[in-house]
């Protein structure tokens, strides 16, 4: 018999397991005076539309599969407007078929972040004005449109999200730069100027480990919070030279986001693959849980906190949504050092409580390097399949104990005690006090 892989187990395995908290991921929940929101990257993928794999048998249409999403989730990722800069219709059907407090996180556009776009995908206003020279190409990057042309890219952008602004259901627009954009002057200069232009709620994210390397990583937590950019703290394989480590930073008092894109190491940079397959991975709850202590800790400094599962392969994005907000809510519900209620692991026979992490020196400007006082041993090792930077030697902490998490006005970072699999262990950077 064959052996299946835990991490992609098919779609019917999936589809159960999301259906154990299938209430979890509803409603936003309350954490002290701020909301935990859990959705996906997509709702749209064919993977994920395929017959009885996450939607009910009647929802066949684009309205019907938007509507049954936003009754089980309180957020969502759009991919869309990364290749196509959005229309206004587009924006004013979201907020027509979506409740009241539902949230879109919108991609930004490509060329926004230092990306090619294909001409042939811009406003026709916009492709009439371009130069000859560049007509003619098939891509075209940031640095080759006119000045006046790109600030009509963003000008159009803004305002084809005017309807989710006005309903209130504009989260953030993510900014994802990628692999070669590296930590320099320019790069920080081009994160300025590209909010400036955009003029709407941003969420910054990095494709390139330099951003965290040893000597980067406290010029980069400093440029963050001086300017106030909302981070996006990431679950991704590790072992490569782009691979960033799973810092979590408190930057901004309205926003924080999490993004999870598996662990699944051998597809990580494959080329000519399609995006559900390339993050196509299934988080076990051992993983989930070593990240819920962060979120709720960073929720409990932020008005907004988004937790976005990248993992868009059939519904085990939709599945580790609803198994993570469960583990929060559970969390949330257990006393201050009392035993921890049944969690879902612990419903199949394995009791043992959420991580609690314990505070340890990796605020900017302590001893020794920055990610050696998180206990972080590499961004650059191992690229097996689900494979991790080897781990410091166990502490004393590391046994899932009740450990307290440090208090808000700290500085100091919580590093997971699990850390399994490529994901590695996450750093918490506490806000300055």
């Amino acid at each position: 018999m064959a052996r299946v892989d835990p991490h992609d187990p098919g779609p019917e395995v999936g589809r159960k397991r999301g259906e154990e908290s299938a209430e979890a991921a509803r409603k936003p929940l309350k954490v002290t005076n701020g909301e935990v929101r859990f959705g996906t990257a997509s709702w749209t993928d064919p993977t994920m539309t395929a017959p009885g794999v996450f939607y009910p048998e009647g929802a066949r249409t684009a309205e019907d599969r938007l509507k049954f999403y936003a009754s089980q989730f309180s957020v969502v990722e759009v991919d869309a407007t990364y290749y196509a800069v959005p229309y206004r219709r587009m924006a004013e059907t979201w907020v027509e078929r979506t409740p009241k407090d539902f949230v879109f996180d919108i991609k930004a556009h490509a060329i926004m972040t230092g990306q090619p776009t294909e001409v042939t995908r811009l406003p026709k206003a916009i492709k009439e004005e371009l130069p000859a020279d560049l007509k003619e190409k098939k891509r075209i990057y940031r640095k080759d449109m006119p000045s006046e042309l790109l600030d009509e890219v963003y000008r159009h952008f803004r305002e084809a999200l005017d309807p989710l602004v006005e309903a209130r259901k504009l989260g953030a627009v993510f900014l994802q730069f990628p692999k070669w954009v590296f930590p320099s002057n320019e790069a920080r200069e081009l994160i300025l100027e590209s909010r400036e232009r955009i003029g709407l709620p941003i969420a910054v994210e990095f494709r390139s480990g330099s951003w965290f390397n040893e000597k980067n990583a406290e010029r980069t937590v400093r440029f963050l919070q001086d300017n106030k950019l909302p981070y996006v703290a990431v679950d991704e394989p590790q072992g490569f030279k782009s691979s960033v480590p799973p810092v979590v930073i408190p930057t901004n008092d309205e926003l924080a986001v999490f993004r999870f894109h598996g662990r699944n190491a051998e597809s990580w940079e494959k080329k000519d693959i399609t995006p559900a397959e390339r993050f196509r991975y299934l988080y076990d709850e051992d993983e989930l849980a070593d990240w819920t202590p962060k979120i709720a800790t960073i929720a409990k400094q932020t008005k907004q906190t988004h937790a976005v599962f990248n993992n868009c392969y059939s519904n085990y994005g939709t599945t580790n949504a609803r198994e993570a907000a469960q583990l929060l809510a559970e969390l949330q519900a257990r006393p201050l050092f009392s035993p921890l209620t049944p969690t879902l692991r612990a419903q199949r026979g394995q009791d043992g409580a959420l991580p609690r992490a314990p505070p340890s020196d990796c605020s900017p400007g302590g001893r020794g390097s920055f990610l050696s006082r998180c206990g972080y041993a590499s961004t650059t090792r191992g690229r097996r399949r689900h494979a991790t930077p080897a781990p410091p030697s166990p502490a004393p902490w590391a046994s899932r104990s009740t450990a307290r998490p440090a208090s808000a006005a700290s500085r100091k970072c919580a590093c997971a005690a699990g850390g399994r699999r490529a994901g590695g262990p996450a750093h918490m950077v506490k806000a300055p006090a």
